[in-house]
């Protein structure tokens, strides 16, 4: 047996591998499937409390998860070493997100110490998967040390939330939040320049907006399922179904390749902030997206019925607050604020208006978003041939 044929060591120390040829690992690939539990439990949450109480938890609990993801996510961008330490910290880890999941209906409730201590769980996997890392790399110290004192603040806010409850609960919660939020733009402005891997990033991101897609199309077999293949639903669920497969065009030929190419092109100097507006560009993106997968099943169960006004702006209200994230993505990394206009943002202020228009029948509302979202679609292309709109393979 050569050296090279030879299984690697069990136990590898964590080191840069920013300048290394890789994709998602299919160990991230497993673990986005707890986030996958996690969004359809706040879905289903959302759909039996459609109010502006329960857009607020969705929203909420969302961002919470997203920042989960996000976190783990950047770390395994430059640290990811795929040894047995790191790959039973990530599985742990992944334990903990299955249980947000399980916890997720009563986060707000009964089960909010659960859902506490689950995601206070992930904190201390990354908490000490950057301790180890701030061993074994030394020349990202300065950087790893930003997100040290960011994860612990972190952790620290929502121990402290524990014995308490209702409002004060969730303010530590948002503290905690906001606090480790600001660490990737601290690292930015006060790091040592560690480099993020820009060809991995993008990966990343395409992979969960996927599964907030993926939402959508459960959102549409529910609904089909719930009014027993009734002909009106199943004309509203195939006119979902085009609005979705515009909203992946949108993103992964258009708007989000738009972004990438900018990312790989401009993200390679730390002091752009190209790398922070791409990834804080995604979370208005997938929220709207997932908001809008709410919004497509009571369309879909109520193709002639009446619907509140929650589950209306759900859809419309989602699908703008989409299009405007994808807006924030191509804006941010080109650095550029016209370099959204009139592609996508042209058509956001419609999609929103569409929402006030309650004489409209649920399946002629369908129909309009779908008609607006195929024309954005068409004119992203032709504003792509054009060379108006640069982009690279999402």
């Amino acid at each position: 047996m050569t050296t090279d044929d030879r299984p690697a060591p069990l136990i590898r120390p964590p080191r840069l591998r920013t300048s290394e040829d890789r994709g998602a690992s299919r160990l991230e690939l497993f673990f986005d499937l707890a986030y996958v539990l996690v969004i359809d439990q706040l879905a289903i949450g959302f759909a039996d409390h459609l109010n502006l109480s329960g857009a607020a938890t969705f929203v909420g609990l969302l961002i919470v998860t997203w920042w989960s993801w996000v976190t783990i996510t950047l770390y395994a961008n430059r640290f990811d070493t795929n040894d047995i330490l790191y790959r039973l910290s990530k599985l742990a880890a992944m334990g903990a997100v299955v249980g947000m999941a399980a916890a997720a209906l009563g986060a707000t409730g009964s089960e909010g110490t659960a859902f506490a201590l689950c995601f206070l769980g992930t904190r201390v996997l990354l908490l000490l998967l950057y301790v180890r890392a701030w061993r074994h790399v030394p020349e990202a110290r300065h950087t790893i040390g930003i997100y040290i004192g960011g994860a612990l603040a972190a952790g620290l806010l929502w121990t402290a939330s524990l014995p308490v409850h209702g409002t004060a609960r969730y303010v530590l919660w948002g503290a905690g939040i906001l606090v480790e939020a600001a660490a990737p733009i601290l690292a930015t402005r006060l790091g040592d320049k560690t480099p993020l891997h820009l060809d991995h990033l993008p990966d990343r991101f395409a992979l969960f907006v996927i599964l907030v897609l993926g939402e959508s199309v459960r959102s549409i077999v529910v609904g089909v399922h719930e009014q027993h293949w009734v002909a009106a639903s199943v004309v509203s669920g195939a006119i979902a179904f085009t609005a979705i497969a515009a909203l992946w065009w949108i993103y992964f030929d258009l708007g989000g390749a738009a972004g990438k190419r900018e990312l790989v092109e401009e993200g390679d100097s730390e002091e752009t902030g190209v790398a922070d507006a791409y990834i804080y560009g995604h979370l208005p993106l997938v929220i709207g997206l997932a908001v809008a997968a709410v919004g497509i099943e009571q369309f879909v169960e109520h193709p002639a019925g009446e619907l509140g006004d929650t589950a209306r702006w759900a859809l419309h209200g989602g699908t703008a607050l989409y299009l405007a994230g994808v807006a924030m993505v191509m804006m941010g990394t080109s650095g550029r604020w016209l370099s959204a206009w009139p592609w996508p943002v042209a058509v956001i202020p419609l999609v929103a208006l569409l929402g006030i228009a309650e004489f409209l029948a649920p399946l002629a509302s369908v129909i309009l978003v779908t008609v607006v979202l195929v024309a954005t679609v068409l004119a992203g292309i032709r504003a792509q041939r054009r060379g108006a709109l640069r982009t690279a393979e999402a």
